[in-house]
């Protein structure tokens, strides 16, 4: 323990002199960290953020490691002071740096799942603009003049879309994988009727973007019927706190009257 301790004592020295470079050992190891990243993190982020040019990706990651090192080695120097290190304690000490690492994370997934009723009633609104820009232009021009006047939540997605069709990628995928960055209420089956629009020959256009219209305005109702819903049921809710509260203090009132009574 103590030849630990002093490893340690030494190590703070030589960091703290800047004899040892942590900056450039952390860069020559970040590679090897970086494959802890979770594969939805830079879109949670984008999520939360908003436009891609305001995150710093690589920056935000890296602070989530620094704070989950400094963890462990507080909680192991703190098991050093107190003359109580065994391997039970380094595997707190673990623990509380995975659940340290993890918690951002963990955070912007809660966010992003709060907001899913959010996006679910974007969704149709920017589905019924592109309709608008499909009847003068093919699908891929509509999708690209889309881009600026779509919701920011959107907008990584749809660059990753366009990005993938101009690049030559003529299959179904780039718009399924839009499809799974939103997975919101008939996101999937909108997006297979937008691929069927941009296979379509010109003649059929008309006949498929008619059936792509009817599909949007039944989204857009269901959105209206949710947040009719949704408010009823706020308004329930209040209704119900009023009458509990209400009821609640005439039944206290009673007590003490009676209360009074029986004191007399």
């Amino acid at each position: 323990m103590e030849l630990v301790l002093i490893v340690i004592i030494i190590l703070f020295i030589l960091i703290y002199t800047k004899r040892v470079d942590s900056k450039k050992f952390f860069y020559d190891v970040e590679p090897y960290f970086k494959m802890l990243m979770e594969d939805d993190y830079e879109f949670l982020l984008k999520v939360r953020y908003g436009k891609e040019e305001q995150i710093d990706v690589a920056k935000l990651f890296n602070i989530r490691l620094r704070n989950a090192a400094i963890i462990f080695v507080l909680v192991i120097a703190f098991f050093l002071f107190t003359s109580n290190f065994s391997f039970i304690n380094v595997l707190v000490a673990f623990i509380l740096a995975v659940v340290m690492f993890k918690f951002p994370y963990l955070k912007l997934q809660s966010y992003y799942k709060a907001n899913l009723s959010k996006i679910n009633q974007m969704l149709p609104y920017y589905l019924k603009s592109l309709e608008i820009l499909i009847q003068h232009y093919t699908v891929p021009v509509a999708l690209a003049k889309s881009v600026d006047s779509s919701p920011d939540i959107f907008k990584p997605g749809l660059k990753k879309l366009i990005s993938r069709i101009e690049e030559g990628d003529s299959s179904i995928d780039p718009y399924m994988d839009f499809a799974k960055e939103y997975p919101v209420r008939d996101s999937m089956r909108m997006m297979r009727l937008l691929y069927r629009l941009s296979l379509g020959a010109q003649e059929n256009k008309q006949e498929q973007l008619v059936m792509f219209s009817k599909n949007v305005s039944v989204l857009q109702n269901k959105m209206r019927e949710e947040k009719y819903k949704e408010r009823l049921e706020k308004m329930e809710q209040k209704t119900m706190m009023m009458l509990f509260t209400t009821g609640g203090g005439i039944l206290v009132l009673l007590m003490f009257a009676m209360m009074n009574m029986m004191s007399v």
